[in-house]
């Protein structure tokens, strides 16, 4: 089975407040799909997915040099909302 590249979990003040609804918030590698995170995370923490949510952050510039800006682009990636069955729970970050 294909791994996940990348995940990271988000601390925001949105994502504290999502774990109260049993939802959290991860940064993946932007190629990965839907399903392969999701049998992932089922894998990997011994839960059950009930939905899953993505979206891109908006791109960030950098500027490089002052007399020949160029601009470039950050490498982002995408940005992941998971919700989980009631009683299941990451084991890292339980909320109680």
């Amino acid at each position: 089975m294909d791994e996940v590249q990348y995940v990271n979990l988000v601390l925001t003040e949105k994502s504290i407040d999502l774990f109260e609804k049993n939802q959290y918030i991860l940064n993946v590698d932007s190629g990965s799909t839907k399903t392969k995170i999701k049998k992932w995370i089922e894998l990997f923490f011994n839960v059950k997915v009930i939905g899953l949510n993505s979206y891109r952050p908006p791109k960030k510039r950098e500027k490089r040099g002052k007399i020949n800006q160029i601009m470039k682009h950050r490498i982002h990636n995408k940005r992941i909302i998971i919700k989980l069955k009631p009683g299941y729970s990451i084991p890292l970050f339980r909320y109680q």
